[in-house]
């Protein structure tokens, strides 16, 4: 008896960690992992530059109010981590570092896809406006320096 109990647990469990065993799963595969200290959707972002391609896995800013916040008072990010503002409609964009710890690379995305400029190296806490140049379809943040790092410049494509 007690062997058929355990084999009817460890079939239970094996059921329960299975990808289409009940609705809560397909509920997490389908919204994507979740940032633990932002709580914003992680998605994958992929630059292109000169046919090469660099695959980060960014949080997805959406509402005014995760724009608003971004990544104000966080003090890491991975290297290939970062934070993608879409704006819908497009617009002139214009970034500020207040309250943000971590140096960064805003990189403006224009409407066709293609980087238009980059605000390297942003001071923390610098309340300087960071202008896109034209319209913007979004605004992808990395730290400071990873751009050039990576040899990302203006003209490169940005897909999400």
């Amino acid at each position: 008896m007690r062997k058929s109990m355990v084999a009817a647990c460890a079939l239970a469990l094996l059921a329960a960690c299975s990808p289409n065993s009940s609705e809560a799963g397909a509920q997490s595969t389908q919204a994507g992992a979740v940032h633990p200290e932002s709580g914003l959707t992680v998605i994958p972002l992929t630059v292109t530059h000169a046919g090469k391609q660099h695959v980060f896995r960014v949080e997805l800013a959406k509402s005014a109010m995760e724009q608003a916040k971004g990544m104000m008072f966080r003090t890491s990010m991975g290297a290939d981590e970062g934070m993608i503002f879409p704006l819908d409609p497009p617009r002139g964009a214009v970034f500020w570092m207040k309250n943000t710890v971590l140096p960064l690379d805003l990189i403006f995305v224009g409407v066709d896809g293609k980087i238009s400029n980059i605000a390297a190296n942003a001071k923390p806490y610098d309340e300087t406006p960071l202008p896109s140049v034209g319209l913007a379809k979004a605004v992808l943040e990395l730290n400071a320096g990873r751009a050039a790092e990576l040899g990302i410049v203006p003209g490169d494509t940005v897909d999400w």
